[in-house]
C-alpha cells in the first residue's frame, strides 16, 4: 500500500491560512471533512485535543503530525498542508511548525494504514526530503515526492534484508526482526518505543534509533509498541547480550524482563531528536540497572520510577483514570434517578433500578476497589490487582473512605514488590509458583492483615471525622474551601490538580451516602466556568480573536454547559498567562457561591442538566454565570486585539 493512496491529493493544503495551533487543526479537519473522509467533525476534533493534551504532536524540526484514531473517521487519510511563514504548535523544539501531517484512522480498522502510516514517519527523518516537500507547489508534486521516496526506502529494506539473509544462511531473513547496524561492531542495545496513540511516534522514535546506530557503528534491535500490539519484540537472548536498554516510550511497557539490565527510560520524543544520546548512554551501560522489585542496586527509585513525586502521580493517575468511568456512568444515572423522583415516588421501580445500577449496589459500589486495584497495579503489576482491590473492598466496608483506598492501594503494589525482593532467592524451580500461589497467598494475607488491624481503624476514624467536620464548617470556611476547590478545576483543565479537587469532592459525596453534593457544587461550578468564560471572551471580544477561534469559542457554550472543562485547553495552551489566570479566577468565585449559598448538587457530573437536581438550581446556574462572566471579562479586557499583535 503506497502512502499516497492515504494522502489523497484533494485533501491536500499547499498554504495553510491558520496562525494559530487550533486554526491549523480546524482548517485541516475542514479539509478531512470536506472531502468526506470522517463523518463527525466534533469527536474527531476532541480526539486530536485529548492526544495534544497528553503532549504536544509538533515533533520539532517543522514538523506537527496531529493524529486521532476514532469511529469519527470514515476511511484512514493524511492530511498534508504546509505553511511559508510557520506557526507556534508548541512544538518540542519551540520552533515554528511548517509542514502538518494529520492522520486519521479509523476504529476497528486492520493495520495496514497502520504500517503505512509507519512508512511515512520513518520519511520525515530525513532532512533533505522535508526541503523538497517545503519546495512542492502543486499536490502532484508532493505525490511524486512520496512516490519516489517510498520506493527508494523499500529497495534500501529489501537490500538490508538480504544482505541479512545470507549472513545468516538463511531461506529469507524477516526485515522487522533484523538487527540494524555493523554487522562487525560489538556493540548491541535494545529499545522499545511507544507512544500513547501508538500511530506515529512510536515509528519515528525507531527509524531514528535505527538510522543514528548505523551512523555510529551500532547494533540495534527496536520494538514498537504500536496501537495493534507490540510488534518486533525482544527476545530473551537479544535482551541478555544487550549493553543497555532503551524505553522511548509514553506509555507503561512490559518492564520485567529487562531486570538486572541497564536500562534508560526517556520520553518517545527524546527517541526522536535525542538518540544519539540515548544509543550512547546504552552502549557505555551507564543508565541506572533495573530490578523488578523496584529498587536500583544503590537503593534508590528505579528506573522505571523516575522521581519519588511522579511516580506516586502516575501510580495515583492510574488508578483515578480506571474510576472516572464508574464515576460518570453511576453518575449519571443516580442523576436520573432523582430526576425521575420529582415526579415519581421513591418506590417507583425505574427509580428503584436506576439506583440500584448506578448507586451503592452497583457502579458506586465499585469506586473505591477500582481505585485501590489499578493504583497497585501501576506499581507491582499484574500480581498486585487482587490485593489491592481486595484491601478496596475492605477500606469500603470500614468506611475508611476514599483514604482508605488510597492507602490499600499503594499498600498492595509495595507489598508485591517486597515479596519480589523475598522470594527472589528461592530456587528456580518454584518460578511457576510464584504468581499462582506465592505472590496472591502473602500478598493478600498481609494486604488484609494491615487494613484490618490498622489501616482500616485509623482511616475509618480519618473519614468519618472529615465527614462531620465538613457537616460543621461554619459559613465562612465552606466559602474558603469552595473557593479553592472551584479554583483548582481551572488550575490545569482535567490534569492532576482538577482531579485531585474532583476526587475529593466524589470522596465526601460517596462517605455521605450520596447526599452531600456541597463540595460536588463548587467543583462542578468551577469546571463549567473555563469554557463558558472562553465562549463569552469570544462572542464580546472578537477584535480580539481570529475568525476560527471565535467559532471555536462557540463550542465551548456546550463544553461548559455540559461540565466538560477541557474545551478550554487549546486557548489556554496559546495564551496560558492570561487563559488561566482569568479562569482560576472566575471558577474559584463561583466555587466559593455555591458555598456561600449552601447549594447542594446529588449528582456527581451532568452540569446545567442536573442543574435543577440542586438543592437551588437558579443560585447555582447564578454562581456559574458570575464566575464565567468575571473571567470572560478579564480575558477579553486583558488580551489585546489582533492589529496589536
Amino acid at each position: 500500500m503506497k502512502i499516497t493512496d492515504l494522502m489523497i491529493q484533494e485533501t491536500m493544503i499547499m498554504e495553510l491560512q491558520a496562525t494559530t495551533k487550533e486554526a491549523a487543526i480546524d482548517e485541516l479537519i475542514a479539509s478531512l471533512a470536506a472531502s468526506g473522509r470522517i463523518n463527525d467533525v466534533k469527536l474527531f476534533k476532541e480526539k486530536i485535543l485529548d492526544r495534544e493534551a497528553q503532549s504536544s504532536t509538533g515533533i520539532g524540526g517543522g514538523i506537527a503530525m496531529p493524529h486521532a484514531k476514532t469511529k469519527a473517521v470514515n476511511e484512514a487519510t493524511v492530511v498534508f498542508a504546509k505553511s511559508s511563514t510557520g506557526l507556534d504548535f508548541a512544538s518540542l523544539d519551540e520552533a515554528p511548525a511548517h509542514l502538518f501531517f494529520m492522520i486519521a484512522a479509523p476504529d476497528g480498522a486492520g493495520n495496514m494504514h497502520l504500517r503505512t502510516l509507519a512508512a511515512l514517519s520513518r520519511l520525515l527523518i530525513e532532512s533533505e526530503f522535508i526541503e523538497q516537500l517545503m519546495s512542492a507547489k502543486t499536490p502532484a508534486e508532493v505525490t511524486r515526492l512520496f512516490d519516489a521516496k517510498q520506493a527508494e526506502a523499500e529497495a534500501e529494506a529489501k537490500e538490508a534484508a538480504e544482505q541479512e539473509a545470507r549472513k545468516t544462511a538463511a531461506p529469507q531473513a524477516e526485515p522487522a526482526r533484523m538487527i540494524t547496524g555493523n554487522p562487525d561492531s560489538q556493540s548491541f542495545v535494545v529499545a522499545v518505543t511507544a507512544c500513547p496513540t501508538g500511530i506515529a511516534h512510536t515509528f519515528m522514535a525507531e527509524d531514528a534509533l535505527k538510522k543514528k546506530a548505523k551512523e555510529m557503528g551500532v547494533n540495534i534491535r527496536v520494538e514498537t509498541n504500536g496501537s495493534e500490539g507490540a510488534q518486533n519484540v525482544l527476545t530473551a537472548d537479544e535482551i541478555a547480550r544487550a549493553s543497555g536498554v532503551i524505553i522511548a516510550a509514553d506509555k507503561n511497557v512490559e518492564m520485567d524482563r529487562f531486570n538486572g539490565k541497564p536500562v534508560l527510560q526517556r520520553p518517545v520524543s527524546d527517541g526522536i531528536r535525542k538518540s544519539e544520546e540515548l544509543i550512547r548512554i546504552a552502549v557505555q551501560g551507564n543508565a541506572p540497572i533495573y530490578r523488578s522489585s523496584g529498587r536500583n542496586e544503590d537503593g534508590a527509585a528505579s528506573a522505571k520510577s523516575g522521581t519519588i513525586g511522579s511516580k506516586i502521580y502516575k501510580d495515583l493517575m492510574n488508578g483515578i483514570s480506571h474510576m472516572l468511568p464508574f464515576v460518570v456512568g453511576g453518575g449519571i444515572l443516580l442523576a436520573i434517578s432523582f430526576l425521575i423522583e420529582q415526579v415519581a415516588s421513591v418506590d417507583n421501580p425505574l427509580v428503584k433500578l436506576l439506583q440500584t445500577i448506578g448507586g451503592g449496589d452497583g457502579a458506586f459500589h465499585f469506586l473505591i476497589p477500582i481505585l485501590a486495584g489499578f493504583i497497585a497495579l501501576s506499581i507491582g503489576d499484574r500480581p498486585a490487582l487482587m490485593p489491592g482491590m481486595v484491601g478496596g473492598i475492605m477500606a469500603l466496608n470500614a468506611n475508611a473512605g476514599f483514604l482508605g483506598g488510597l492507602a490499600a492501594g499503594f499498600l498492595a503494589g509495595y507489598v508485591v514488590i517486597m515479596l519480589r525482593k523475598a522470594f527472589s532467592g528461592l530456587p528456580r524451580t518454584l518460578d511457576g509458583l510464584k504468581p499462582i500461589l506465592l505472590y496472591p497467598v502473602f500478598s493478600l494475607l498481609i494486604t488484609g492483615g494491615v487494613m484490618f488491624y490498622l489501616f482500616n481503624p485509623v482511616f475509618s476514624w480519618i473519614n468519618e471525622g472529615m465527614i462531620d467536620a465538613l457537616n460543621h464548617l461554619g459559613t465562612g470556611n465552606k466559602v474558603l474551601l469552595g473557593l479553592v476547590l472551584g479554583g483548582m478545576m481551572a488550575i490545569d483543565m482535567g490534569g492532576p490538580f482538577n482531579k485531585a479537587a474532583y476526587t475529593f469532592a466524589i470522596g465526601v459525596f460517596t462517605s455521605s451516602g450520596n447526599t452531600n453534593g456541597l463540595m460536588m457544587a463548587a467543583v462542578m461550578a468551577g469546571g463549567m466556568v473555563p469554557p463558558l468564560a472562553i465562549a463569552l471572551a469570544t462572542t464580546f471580544f472578537k477584535n480580539k480573536f481570529t475568525e476560527t477561534e471565535r467559532k471555536s469559542g462557540l463550542t465551548n457554550y456546550v463544553l461548559g454547559l455540559s461540565f466538560i472543562t477541557e474545551g478550554a485547553i487549546p486557548f489556554a495552551a496559546a495564551d496560558p498567562l492570561r487563559v488561566l489566570t482569568s479562569c482560576i479566577v472566575g471558577s474559584a468565585v463561583a466555587g466559593g457561591l455555591t458555598q456561600l449559598w449552601n447549594i447542594n448538587v446529588p449528582a456527581p457530573h451532568g452540569g446545567v442538566f442536573v442543574a435543577f437536581l440542586s438543592s437551588s438550581a437558579l443560585l447555582f446556574l447564578l454562581a456559574v454565570l458570575i464566575g464565567s462572566v468575571i473571567s470572560g471579562l478579564m480575558l477579553g479586557l486583558w488580551k489585546k486585539p489582533l492589529a496589536l499583535k
